[in-house]
């Protein structure tokens, strides 16, 4: 138990373990194996990334590859906009766009 609490924990001082209490130790094992499992779940979602940035398509006789740019495989400013709840598909012109830049600026 005091070396997971060493291990897990980042405790450096024992006084620290000694003073937890039970519930709290298990509530924080919990909590370390959540943050693994959250860890496992990145490494998966970067080999499908990975093997998702590979995918070809047939155009004609040849293959190509299916993400021509990383804006395409990746689009962040559209989640970005889908986050902060900004309907980019009102946003034709520039000065439209323009505009919303200046909005997402303002609340930083």
């Amino acid at each position: 138990m005091m070396i997971d609490a060493l291990r897990y924990f980042g405790f450096v001082d024992l006084l620290e373990f000694e003073r937890m209490t039970v519930h709290e130790y298990s509530i924080r094992m919990i909590a370390v194996a959540l943050r693994q499992l959250d860890q496992k779940e990145l490494i998966h979602q970067q080999a499908w990334a990975n093997w998702q940035i590979q995918a070809t398509e047939t155009r004609g006789k040849k293959e190509v590859p299916k993400y021509r740019t990383f804006e395409s495989f990746f689009d962040k400013e559209k989640l970005e906009n889908k986050i902060l709840g900004i309907d980019t598909s009102k946003f034709k012109s520039e000065s439209d766009k323009k505009l919303m830049q200046l909005m997402k600026n303002a609340n930083k």
